[in-house]
């Protein structure tokens, strides 16, 4: 019975690269000389972007927005927070999301469910199984995630037959 996993995962070491590619571009802009602005990674999959002032933290979103985009990593993984300003420098967190979440799991299988096809959705931990008879229906689920908005980047692995 064909089967595949729906997931929302970021290629970590592309990220790092990245970060590291956006680090490079600061260091070098004139409009950043001598501010010691950066933007720092943490294993734990959280970055923060520390500058100046709210408006290099903004420039330095786009900076990093660029940079993710040439290495193909789905921007809408990132979660960006609020911009801190204390001591005259301003900070933004920014969680990456890894994973589908239990209330995006269930938004997934609802779908699903409503368009009637034989297929069967389980959620799998931080992850959607979706096995059914016939490969054409799989198919048909995967062009209907396409186009559906859930605010994650879903990728499809694992497809067995």
């Amino acid at each position: 019975m064909p089967s595949f996993d729906i997931v929302s995962e970021v290629d970590l070491h592309e990220l790092s690269n990245a970060v590291d590619q956006a680090n490079r571009e600061i260091t070098n802009r004139f409009d950043f000389k001598n501010s010691e602005a950066q933007v720092d990674y943490d294993k734990d999959i959280k970055l923060t972007i520390d500058a100046e002032s709210e408006f290099q933290v903004q420039q330095i979103v786009d900076i990093l927005h660029k940079k993710l985009a040439k290495r193909k990593v789905d921007i809408t993984a990132l979660s960006l927070g609020e911009v801190e300003v204390k001591n005259r420098r301003a900070s933004l967190p920014i969680t990456v999301q890894q994973g589908i979440d239990k209330d995006t799991a269930k938004k997934i299988v609802k779908i699903i469910k409503e368009r009637k096809l034989k297929v069967q959705p389980s959620i799998q931990g931080e992850q959607v199984r979706l096995s059914g008879k016939k490969r054409d229906d799989l198919q048909q689920v995967m062009a209907m995630l396409r186009e559906k908005d859930l605010g994650l980047p879903l990728q499809f692995i694992n497809f067995r037959d």
